[in-house]
């Protein structure tokens, strides 16, 4: 499989995209191999959507996947432009906003490049379920502060790094209860909060909210709540 990156783009593990490009053909199957990313996905649009106005803002999903969050928020009336590495999951993602006729950009790049040609273009940006997946997860976060708008809004989930994740996470949600294919996650890449909030420091962004993302499988759906060992959500604004 091919990325089509620029050739300065190396922030990617292709491990990683293959892994997931494996996946595409069933990422819109809400009892597929990602039910568990269909079950966070009203939580995720839910504390993006109570933070920032997605009526006619200009949104940027990077690591979009298959579309899931991207399509959402196109619901909620956002102009989204959505970016992934992975081929396939473009390609899926394209195919399905043909089926439900919701209007994304859906483009095969890095964002640091997409920084390069749109500094300061977005209202908000969102990156959900990616940082624990790439090698350098402090120049995703600098690439996505500079394509916001002075005020606009960074939006981030991933894993905390503690035994409570490594429990639930992994050997839970991949070995025993098999929501996730095994090998999604490894428990080296988890981020504490504290790492992330110095790497949005050093981006120029200020930490407004850390919130906790709650699966609870026995109802098949997420909530936002205090909690945030495991799961974790973040949103951070560029100073006007």
């Amino acid at each position: 499989m091919t990325t089509q990156t620029q050739s300065h783009d190396t922030n990617f593990n292709q491990a990683e995209l293959d892994k997931f490009g494996a996946l595409a053909n069933r990422w819109w199957d809400p009892d597929g191999p990602q039910k568990a990313l269909h079950a966070l996905n009203p939580a995720r649009l839910g504390y993006v959507a109570e933070r920032t106005t997605l009526r006619n803002a200009d949104v940027l999903d990077v690591g979009c996947g298959g579309g899931l969050l991207s399509e959402a928020l196109g619901q909620e009336g956002a102009h989204v432009t959505a970016i992934d590495l992975s081929p396939e999951l473009v390609k899926v993602a394209r195919l399905h906003g043909l089926e439900s006729g919701v209007k994304v950009d859906y483009r095969l790049q890095s964002v640091e490049s997409l920084a390069v040609e749109k500094a300061g273009h977005f209202d908000a940006v969102t990156c959900m379920e990616m940082l624990e997946h790439v090698p350098d997860p402090a120049a995703i976060i600098q690439a996505c502060a500079t394509l916001l708008k002075p005020g606009g809004r960074l939006f981030l989930s991933t894993l905390n790094r503690t035994p409570a994740a490594f429990a639930l996470a992994i050997v839970g949600a991949e070995y025993v209860a098999r929501l996730l294919p095994k090998g999604t996650h490894q428990y080296r890449d988890f981020i504490k909060p504290s790492e992330l909030a110095a790497w949005l420091r050093d981006a120029g962004l200020q930490l407004e909210d850390v919130s906790g993302l709650m699966y609870e499988p026995w109802r098949n759906a997420a909530r936002v709540t205090r909690r945030t060992d495991v799961n974790y959500l973040a949103c951070a604004v560029k100073p006007a």
